[in-house]
């Protein structure tokens, strides 16, 4: 396998991060009022940003292991998005859950790329902070499949907290608790939806960092062996909560659209 082309670490005309916890507070509360204005998602993590991403960008490829994946994994969109040569693993894999998943919710993987780039206000700059953001950026959905966290109101604010674990970004757990008390304001009921973000966290830290391991093999690993090895457990609360809400006639999946 060819090494590939040498990119800087960190380019010079990145601007240090800063946080600025009223504009995130600012952005939050217009994505609340409108759940689909995904335009605001961006200026939230920029708002709140993981000031340690450079630090870990650098000891993952300073390592064997980073380097090689990055040689056979240069781009993971191409490799997600490829759901022909994904069908083709055996079935009961990552894979086929994945393309299950990603199918039935009319997703992709570029299509995320697409709209987060929208909104950012910097631009594109090709160093490794940037691969290593993009790694992070692009495993986001396969978390929801890994963890078997839907694309719920509450499924997302759990899938927020379980990657603040892996990648300690203010603006996850920012936005999986502040969007966990606003289910609690909306619907009022015992459903445990703090307790079940709380567990969303406690399981994101057991997990090994997902972002830094090889997704080829990932993928082709039966999903029920994979969960084991990852010792991601079925989420308790979660499960309870949709119980606790459907017992009152309100669907989960359709949460603050009958709330509002």
């Amino acid at each position: 396998m060819s090494s590939p082309p040498a990119i800087p670490f960190a380019d010079p005309r990145r601007i240090k991060p800063r946080y600025r916890p009223l504009k995130a507070w600012h952005h939050f509360r217009l994505l609340v009022k409108d759940k689909e204005a995904t335009e605001h998602v961006t200026p939230i993590f920029e708002s709140l940003p993981w000031t340690g991403v450079f630090a870990a960008a650098k000891a993952f490829f300073a390592s064997e292991k980073g380097k090689a994946i990055r040689a056979s994994e240069p781009s993971l969109p191409p490799i997600l998005d490829d759901h022909a040569a994904l069908r083709r693993l055996p079935a009961g894999t990552l894979a086929h859950a994945y393309c299950d998943f990603m199918e039935r919710e009319g997703l992709t993987a570029q299509g995320l790329v697409d709209d987060l780039d929208t909104y950012r206000s910097q631009p594109d700059f090709g160093d490794q902070v940037e691969w290593y953001f993009h790694r992070m950026r692009d495993t986001h959905d396969m978390m929801h499949v890994l963890t078997g966290y839907g694309r719920d109101a509450l499924g997302e604010q759990c899938v927020l907290a379980f990657t603040y674990s892996q990648q300690p970004s203010p603006a996850h757990l920012f936005l999986g608790y502040a969007g966990a008390l606003e289910i609690k304001k909306r619907v009022r009921s015992s459903a445990p939806v703090l307790r079940a973000v709380r567990e969303a966290q406690r399981l994101g830290k057991a997990c090994p960092r997902i972002a830094e391991m090889s997704i080829r093999d990932l993928l082709a690993t039966p999903l029920e062996d994979l969960r084991r090895q990852l010792g991601i457990t079925r989420p308790v609360h979660y499960w309870q909560a949709h119980k606790d809400w459907q017992a009152m006639g309100v669907n989960p999946y359709d949460l603050l659209g009958k709330a509002a």
